[in-house]
């Protein structure tokens, strides 16, 4: 009789471990949102440097002669 009861128990633990292992199978996921990107403030308008061809803010231009330049002293250089 203990021989048919322990029998009996272990498969019925065998059936709830399988039994437990195809839920969490069968069970759809839920996709993961995308991460959301974060805003990025607004940016600067960039000019070329008429005399060297570098780029930078518009706020830091010089004028000279009806060009841009990034500083003061290409302002006086010629344009290559």
């Amino acid at each position: 009789m203990s021989r048919i009861l322990f029998w009996l128990a272990l498969a019925c633990l065998v059936l709830f471990a399988v039994r437990s292992k195809w839920r969490g199978v069968a069970q759809p996921r839920t996709p993961a949102a995308p991460p959301r990107r974060a805003e990025l403030p607004e940016g600067e308008v960039m000019l070329c440097c008429a005399h060297c061809g570098i780029y930078y803010p518009a706020s830091e231009t010089i004028k000279a002669k009806g060009r841009d330049y990034c500083s003061p002293g290409h302002a006086g250089l010629p344009a290559p």
